[in-house]
């Protein structure tokens, strides 16, 4: 069939996700939609797949000039579909197994520095509000920088952060993560001390933590619009997102003396080499600071 929708086994592996992986609607609609587009240029049934009619699509989208993420992320959602299918579905070959797939570039990341942080941090009390916004939206604005900067929370859970998350008695944050993972994260005390005083100014005592101006839960796009409003008014010459601000909070902890493995767990990363490349970050930090300052570098 040419439509994933309509096909029996790549729904059963979409509610097997759901269900027993916890996966995030977003990526079910990323496997769904990887599924749906090899349904568009092939349409044998799953099982009678081969290894050359993937090896086929990977050439074809390469040569769309379609990034190497975008390649990878294709091919992550088949590859965990013949797995299911293999380990569910009586599969005896699975035909992606053999493929090789190309490598990603990792690029560092762009990190701020802990000026540049504390010139963002205090954009918000400095812009003038908005005429039709509530007296309270900058006090918001502060916590939800000061929150992204403390705990290193990507955008989607702050957005998914309700008022009894935060335990002002233990200083932290309960946070459901990808594949709805739980961990608790520290929060510094110009966090916390941001998030409360926006609570008593919004009243904001139960439910979502972070409010719109209707005082329904604020989207991760409004979380977006936000910071980068408050980056217009700032010196900072780069562009910036919320996962820029994740970026920072783990160099910054690792540039002074936080284990990896620590700084693995406060990120919520499963894997330690997703955590390592801030390791790299920071060589590459020593290395500008070594090449200004020493007299013979």
């Amino acid at each position: 069939m040419s439509d994933a929708r309509k096909d029996s086994l790549a729904e059963e592996f979409l509610k097997y996700l759901a269900v027993e992986r916890n996966a995030s609607p977003r990526t079910l609609k990323a496997y769904r939609e990887a599924l749906a587009a090899f349904r568009k240029t092939n349409s044998k049934p799953w099982k009678k797949c081969s290894t050359d009619d993937f090896r086929d699509y990977l050439f074809a989208i390469m040569k769309r000039g379609q990034a190497r993420s975008y390649v990878r992320l294709q091919f992550s959602a088949l590859r965990a579909f013949f797995k299911f299918l293999t380990e569910r579905k009586g599969l005896k070959i699975d035909p992606i197994r053999a493929l090789q797939l190309p490598k990603i570039d990792k690029k560092l990341p762009l990190v701020l520095t802990q000026v540049q942080i504390a010139e963002l941090l205090g954009a918000p009390l400095k812009v003038p509000k908005e005429r039709a916004a509530p007296k309270w939206m900058p006090l918001r604005d502060v916590a939800i920088m000061e929150l992204f900067y403390s705990s290193g929370l990507r955008l989607s859970e702050v957005a998914a952060l309700d008022v009894q998350h935060v335990d002002l008695y233990t200083e932290s944050v309960r946070v459901f993560g990808k594949g709805r993972k739980e961990r608790v994260c520290p929060i510094g005390a110009p966090a916390l001390d941001a998030i409360q005083k926006y609570r008593s100014a919004a009243n904001v005592h139960t439910g979502p933590l972070f409010i719109n101006s209707r005082r329904g839960r604020i989207s991760p796009r409004s979380i977006w619009l936000v910071l980068k409003r408050y980056l217009r008014h700032t010196s900072i010459p780069i562009s910036i997102s919320p996962h820029k601000l994740r970026h920072s909070f783990a160099t910054h902890l690792l540039d002074r003396g936080a284990d990896l493995r620590s700084v693995q767990a406060l990120l919520g990363h499963a894997s330690l080499s997703t955590t390592q490349i801030y390791t790299h970050v920071t060589v590459e930090r020593l290395k500008k600071a070594y090449a200004s300052a020493h007299p013979r570098a």
